[in-house]
């Protein structure tokens, strides 16, 4: 069992970066996926990125394009993910997941177990 909690969303200007975080409670161990969803109104809950917990690997929706960077500090049970050149398009409710089986990188919503409450990001065209 473990428990999600997300912070760091906002209200940007299209262009600007922000890093959202996501600590971790409980004990998740190294076989653990921790991803990042985003949900937009009126459309399907979409993989953003995904990281091993213990072994670091990483994978990313193909819509990324290389400008959202998920990273992970087991030390304080934290995942994040670095967004940048943010669009209009990117608004959405972010949301942390995690994945008790180690499937997650293969950026399936239903292979994970537990979800944060999530966060909104709303940037301004």
């Amino acid at each position: 069992q473990v428990d999600l909690v997300e912070s760091g969303g906002g209200l940007v200007q299209a262009g600007a970066s922000l890093r959202l975080s996501c600590v971790v409670s409980g004990r998740p161990t190294s076989s653990y996926a921790m991803g990042w969803f985003r949900q937009a109104p009126r459309q399907e809950r979409e993989f953003v990125a995904a990281i091993n917990w213990g072994a670091g690997n990483t994978a990313y929706g193909d819509i990324m394009e290389g400008r959202f960077a998920i990273s992970a500090d087991n030390g304080k049970n934290t995942v994040y993910l670095q967004m940048n050149s943010l669009k209009a398009e990117d608004t959405a409710v972010y949301y942390c997941a995690a994945d008790s089986r180690g499937w997650g990188l293969l950026g399936n919503a239903t292979d994970y177990d537990y979800w944060g409450q999530g966060t909104q990001v709303t940037v301004s065209s």
